[in-house]
């Protein structure tokens, strides 16, 4: 099986779920979330772990884990604001399947305190 590499900048709250789930699945969406987000760049999920993540939460993280490339062809990457910016728009009522296509663990690469000291 061939596998792509995506990561996924998360709140505090979020990765709490991933934990809660072994480290194997994302949580669902809440009703204001419509899409899941993973992105294509490490890059990407590191300007948005601790440019957005900080601010709004007080930590970011960074995942990054191995998705079934047959799986994901179904889907069209998107540019959001720029070419390096390419994500993955699943639809909330795909994460279920998206999460079965995650092949191993979903690994935590780089993490981002609000105070640089911590």
């Amino acid at each position: 099986m061939t596998t792509t590499t995506l990561w996924r900048p998360v709140g505090p709250a979020e990765l709490a779920l991933i934990r809660l789930s072994g480290m194997k699945a994302f949580p669902p969406r809440l009703p204001e979330q419509p899409i899941f987000y993973p992105v294509t760049t490490e890059a990407y999920a590191i300007k948005i772990a601790r440019d957005w993540n900080v601010p709004a939460s007080g930590a970011g993280f960074v995942t990054r884990f191995e998705v079934d490339s047959a799986y994901l062809a179904r889907h069209t990457p998107q540019l959001a604001g720029g070419r390096a910016h390419e994500e993955y728009w699943i639809p909330a009522e795909d994460l279920g399947a998206f999460n079965a296509a995650i092949q191993g663990p979903i690994e935590v690469v780089a993490s981002f305190p609000s105070d640089p000291d911590a």
